[in-house]
């Protein structure tokens, strides 16, 4: 008899049935098919709607059916499959499917064990624009992205300035993936299902959720140079026309790319550790040299500004003005004398977050990503052999499996029917009446996570019921820009710690904490996980049945050169080719963006890994750890480019700050009113264009000439009355927005409501927020339920503040207590303020 080998992976016998079309959806079945689930995706009956090599990559691990949804006999049959799938998922406007006759809200009634979710460009409870054509770049446009594409271009006047990244539908396919496992896990206790929700307006806000808060007098020692510059500009009515030298040296010089000695630019990202600066400069040999000048480390930088020692102090962001144009000065003569490969090496080995600048096809053939398997081979059907990303979240330890994905496979329905029939699916009987609880609840985390990624996936989890706490230092190893003011959007819903893990008496204060939680989530390399007894060996001692979710810079499924190499956002965006992309040359590499760009996206895939664990725990049995890294999800942002074959065209996508969009029937469009909108049509929709007022005619003008005929157009009339007339004809288009309109547009008192009933975009105002100021910061909305209830995240507390409770709850009495917090182990705070002054 035949020995068949069962899949390790953690979704394994769970069945989808994908409708969706272009990236969100497909992205959804994805990230779920690279986890084990088996996809059937539907195709109209013409092919993919997007005609990208891109969708070889979104299908792959799929069996692909053509179904004509307009016919009795398809719409029969995409009810068959539906009756046979644990997850639905789709991406058009709300309520096209249900006029189709595909009803989720029935089939929800018919099998509440069912689990759909819906991935609307708006929000269905959005009346102004749910029945908007919500293409990708009318969601960005609509939601600020290409308003306030970064302080760069703010300073530089590009504005607005568009970005071929899919920011929308790569944050709403995490979020998406992460919701309907979590909800999978939690069908697995409860026998039901859930209908979600999760519109890309509401997916790309919280994506970019750090560059919205809005905090009234913030102490002058968090803005930056270019903030300050930006402010000065406007209240004097100068002209934001910074040239881009002029605006390197704005930058801190702990956060900028040098020019080496092989015309390479190399990437430091260092402003903020407690010792990464001053490594840096010991690396460069500089640290002495400025040190001998004056320059200084204070001792506690959570002191008011005003009661240090010197107003400068290394490993602090920003530097001060004065000492940030000496460091940068001779930062750039050393980098000059070695190549970026050597700085690469001396930094990578010195624990020093830096990398050289790459493009992206120099990404998609890097030794390290190859053999780390951050990029695969799969053979498509239709390309041949492509390389193409990686799983974006695995599992440890079925993570060789995950790297060996299959290709899409175009089948006839009545296999795929077959297919699905042959898996069982067993989970508990449902009971009568019983209670709407979150996902989570009663799941405790344990979050071990600093700057952006690890902690805001700890943070998206309390929304859905899990109890967070949150462990730091007892002496802060970050200065309070990155701790602090992060922690405002981070820091939602938990409560928080101070221990020094590294001292006896912290160490078991951490070992009892992870003897009590359910989850423990770390964004740190394997080497730092090795000496803190937090491998899968030392963990199963403590606490077998913990599981574990690991995010971090570099990691792929294997290890390689680079995995315990330490890193930041913006250095992924410089290996990939994100900031060359975004700046257009080697010579002019941009950040691209926003704060956290990847960050939180790898926050959500954390969350995702966590959901496939306990999916996989109460399914298989099976204690595992999840795994995720800013590098992986690189290759879900990049998805439209990131791939080659024999026979593809040059890397020639949009790249740099001139770029306005892809072609003339994508791109902005100055209007008479001086605003400019985004067209966004395709060729198809040429005859519905050419009935639209003002544009008659387009159709017969040569493609050569269709920019300039649309500009001259576009001339005639406002920006309010163009985007009435093209969306009349159902055709894409959108103002240019700014986040600073939503915010004000959409701000609401703080209720005690997670703003999911507000449509597409929705803040709340805190006038008594804890840290003694004002804060406006959106909701946790993006996603929304039927029947789990969504927690209104409360305010960040202050660093420490339920350092006592969490010690009472485990045990310790108040003496025991006061001692060890005059042992210096535990603290209750960083600070006095908040938010140090």
């Amino acid at each position: 008899m035949k020995n068949v080998t069962r899949s390790l992976l953690p979704l394994d016998g769970v069945k989808v049935v994908d409708f969706g079309q272009y990236i969100a959806g497909p992205a959804v079945a994805m990230l779920l098919a690279d986890l084990g689930a088996t996809v059937v995706h539907i195709d109209p009956p013409g092919g993919d709607m997007w005609d990208s090599p891109a969708t070889a990559i979104l299908n792959r691990n799929k069996l692909i059916v053509s179904i004509d949804l307009k016919s009795q006999e398809g719409l029969e049959r995409a009810h068959a499959l539906c009756a046979e799938a644990d997850i639905l998922v789709e991406n058009f406007r709300p309520d096209k499917l249900k006029n189709l006759g595909l009803d989720f809200v029935q089939m929800r009634i018919e099998r509440p064990e069912l689990i759909t979710l819906s991935l609307p460009g708006f929000a269905s409870n959005d009346p102004v624009r749910r029945n908007w054509r919500a293409f990708e770049s009318v969601v960005a446009a609509t939601s600020g992205v290409f308003t306030d594409m970064g302080l760069n271009r703010v300073l530089m006047g590009v504005n607005p300035s568009f970005s071929p990244l899919p920011l929308a539908s790569a944050y709403s396919a995490q979020i998406g993936a992460s919701s309907v496992v979590l909800a999978l896990q939690s069908r697995q206790l409860t026998g039901v299902g859930d209908q979600i929700e999760v519109p890309l307006a509401a997916a790309v806000m919280e994506g970019l959720c750090y560059n919205s808060i809005k905090v009234v007098d913030i102490p002058e020692r968090y803005l930056t140079q270019r903030e300050q510059e930006i402010d000065r500009r406007r209240i004097e009515g100068m002209p934001m026309n910074v040239s881009y030298d002029e605006l390197q040296e704005l930058l801190d010089p702990f956060f900028r790319s040098y020019m080496c000695k092989d015309g390479r630019m190399f990437y430091v990202v260092c402003p903020s550790h407690k010792y990464h600066a001053r490594r840096c400069l010991e690396v460069l040999e500089l640290y002495q040299e400025m040190v001998d000048e004056g320059l200084t480390e204070e001792a506690d930088t959570y002191q008011p500004v005003a009661d240090w020692a010197s107003p400068c102090s290394l490993g602090v962001y920003p530097m001060p003005k004065d000492w940030a144009d000496k460091l940068a000065a001779r930062m750039k003569e050393v980098f000059l004398s070695r190549t970026s490969h050597e700085w690469q090496k001396k930094f990578g080995r010195a624990g020093i977050p830096a990398a050289p600048q790459r493009w992206l096809q120099e990404w998609i053939y890097d030794e390290y990503a190859e053999t780390s398997g951050l990029m695969v081979d799969v053979v498509d059907a239709v390309y041949g052999e492509m390389t193409q990303p990686g799983p974006v979240v695995w599992m440890e330890e079925s993570g060789e499996e995950a790297i060996n994905p299959k290709p899409r496979r175009w089948v006839e329905y009545s296999e795929a029917l077959t297919t699905l029939k042959k898996i069982r699916t067993d989970i508990p009987d449902r009971e009568e009446d019983s209670p709407n609880v979150g996902w989570l609840s009663g799941i405790k985390v344990l979050d071990m996570c600093n700057v952006i990624a690890g902690p805001h996936s700890a943070s998206y989890l309390a929304r859905f019921g899990a109890e967070v706490v949150k462990i730091d230092p007892a002496i802060p190893m970050y200065d309070s820009w990155n701790t602090v003011m992060y922690g405002l959007s981070q820091g939602r819903g938990k409560r928080s710690i101070l221990a020094d893990s590294k001292s006896r008496h912290g160490l078991k204060v951490l070992e009892d904490l992870i003897k009590t939680v359910d989850v423990i989530v770390w964004n740190a390399p394997d080497s730092q996980i090795k000496r803190m007894g937090l491998d899968e060996e030392s963990l199963r001692k403590l606490n077998p049945d913990v599981l574990f979710c690991k995010l971090d810079c570099y990691s792929g499924v294997r290890r390689g050169v680079r995995t315990d190499y330490i890193g930041y956002d913006d250095l992924v965006q410089a290996v990939t080719g994100i900031m060359l992309r975004f700046g257009g040359a080697m010579d002019r590499p941009e950040e691209h963006a926003h704060v956290g760009t990847i960050d939180v996206m790898c926050g959500f895939g954390g969350a995702l890994g966590v959901a496939a664990a306990l999916y996989q725990k109460y399914r298989h049995g099976r204690i595992g750890r999840g795994r995720t890294s800013l590098a992986a999800n690189s290759g879900l942002l990049q998805i439209p480019f990131c791939y080659d074959y024999q026979g593809r065209g040059l890397f020639d996508e949009p790249t740099g700050p001139d770029v306005n969009g892809y072609d003339a029937l994508t791109r902005f469009y100055s209007t008479a009113s001086g605003i400019y909108v985004l067209l966004s049509a395709y060729e198809r929709d040429l005859p519905r264009l050419d009935k639209v007022e003002g544009l008659e005619g387009i159709a017969e003008v040569p493609e050569e000439g269709r920019a300039a005929f649309l500009s001259q157009a576009f001339q005639w009339f406002s920006a309010d009355e163009w985007v009435v007339r093209l969306q009349g004809a159902d055709i894409g288009v959108a103002i240019c927005n700014n986040i600073d309109a939503l915010r004000a547009e959409h701000t609401r008192l703080a209720d005690g409501t997670p703003g999911t009933q507000n449509g597409s975009y929705s803040f709340s105002y805190y006038p008594d927020h804890p840290s003694g100021h004002e804060v406006t910061q959106l909701d946790p909305y993006a996603v929304r339920t039927t029947v789990c209830p969504i927690n209104a995240l409360q305010p960040t507390e202050k660093f420490g503040s339920s350092t006592r409770s969490i010690l009472q709850e485990l045990g310790y009495g108040q003496e025991a207590i006061q001692k060890l917090i005059l042992s210096g182990d535990i603290s209750e705070s960083w600070s006095k303020e908040y938010l140090p002054s």
